[in-house]
């Protein structure tokens, strides 16, 4: 549920807003079984919650059918992680569990995590129209905006009812073609093991 900008911000507690809560629910059909990065402040009412910075919802079960994430956006050195860990945490989710995903994070296309766990694992993304993202900050809206461009990604099987719901919140660009294809001329094609981290 956190969106802090680096290990260094002063607070776990950058929350989703009520608006994209409530389109999220609206996804999953109302329930949001899982939030791995939850806090003390969320409006997201996930039934499980892993509460950062005190509970690691990387080192956790995601087995369950509607997950919710809205990671921490800097590297956390002191607990080992960054943002390429939980994208990779939902691509996986959905490949081992068939579990629905939906995650809202920076647009930061040309990075690997983008290119191995995005493009060509998730089913669609929504690059969404605020100008810049107000997140909440410890449950309240303090009017202060993401200083990056967002996103909300999906892995799912119901593409309709993504595209239905976010279409209002931006561009939503169905990724299935590109599943199983490599993308641009000296990329690697990145397969997930049930196992542990990607592979190419």
């Amino acid at each position: 549920m956190t969106a802090g900008r680096t290990i260094n911000s002063k607070s776990w507690d950058w929350g989703t807003p009520k608006k994209y809560v409530n389109a999220v629910r609206r996804v999953f059909g109302g329930n949001i079984d899982l939030d791995p990065c939850s806090n003390e402040y969320s409006i997201v009412g996930a039934k499980t919650e892993y509460r950062l910075p005190e509970h690691d919802g990387l080192a956790e079960s995601w087995d369950y059918r509607t997950i919710y994430v809205n990671p921490p956006y800097g590297s956390d050195k002191e607990h080992g992680t960054n943002i390429r860990r939980w994208l990779y945490r939902c691509a996986e989710a959905h490949m081992k569990y068939g579990s629905e995903v939906l995650a809202l994070v920076p647009v930061a296309t040309n990075t690997g995590h983008w290119k191995n766990y995005v493009w060509t694992q998730a089913t669609a993304v929504c690059f969404l129209y605020d100008t810049r993202l107000r997140f909440l900050v410890n449950g309240e809206d303090e009017g202060k905006g993401a200083p990056m461009s967002c996103a909300m990604i999906y892995w799912g099987e119901n593409y309709d009812k993504f595209f239905s719901v976010f279409l209002e919140f931006g561009a939503v660009t169905d990724l299935r073609p590109l599943r199983g294809h490599r993308i641009g001329k000296h990329s690697k094609l990145v397969t997930l093991s049930l196992f542990g981290q990607g592979h190419e």
